[in-house]
């Protein structure tokens, strides 16, 4: 594998030094995705949250903004973007309003029925099994709660085609395929939009 590719692969898990360099751009290369992702939230109380897959943390501090009296948790598989996240969102943390930590979406060790949002941006491509790892997104949900998914490609876009060959283990998604895997794992409203000028899509899901 070439530098080039094992640098593409640290989006999955990053590790060492060029998962290092690959969290560095992340949180800046991936903000008007997320701003746009978030819009798609209805007006609503929110008292805990969750962000799977957070990255470098920066999707976690802005759930922080938007609600300012809920409590977010977060986690991620690498132990990497666990450490860049506490970083990022050290303030919040050390006032009690946010906690993160590494874990497998495939295996939340969350509480049932805990959070009344989660959400995962740029990361579905990589989830195990997809309809269970939505099970298990549903299982940690209160009954009503939303799940909001945000990727960058609608899984029909050349670019992104292109990267699964080059990333271990990435599927880009189209949002029907989405929608399906949600409804099995026991959703009952998906809605999904598309942006009007980049192969951006949300889904929207509700438990």
């Amino acid at each position: 594998m070439n530098l080039i590719h094992r640098f593409f692969n640290q989006t999955r898990k990053p590790e060492g030094m060029l998962g290092k360099l690959m969290l560095r751009g992340m949180n800046s290369g991936h903000a008007g995705l997320a701003d746009w992702g978030m819009s798609h939230l209805p007006a609503q109380s929110v008292s805990r949250a969750v962000d799977l897959g957070c990255g470098a943390g920066r999707n976690a501090g802005e759930l922080l903004k938007r609600y300012p009296a809920a409590h977010v948790s977060a986690i991620d598989y690498s132990a990497l973007s666990v450490e860049a996240a506490q970083a990022y969102n050290r303030a919040m943390i050390d006032a009690g309003r946010c906690t993160i930590a590494q874990g497998d979406v495939s295996d939340l060790k969350l509480p049932s029925e805990r959070f009344e949002l989660a959400t995962a941006f740029e990361t579905v491509y990589f989830w195990p099994e997809l309809e269970r790892c939505f099970t298990q997104v549903a299982r940690v949900l209160k009954p009503g709660g939303l799940f909001l998914i945000c990727n960058e490609s609608d899984g029909t876009d050349a670019a992104s085609k292109k990267f699964e060959a080059i990333i271990d283990g990435m599927k880009c998604y189209t949002a029907a395929e989405l929608e399906a895997a949600l409804r099995k794992a026991g959703f009952s409203e998906v809605r999904a939009d598309h942006h009007g000028k980049k192969p951006w899509i949300t889904v929207l899901a509700k438990k």
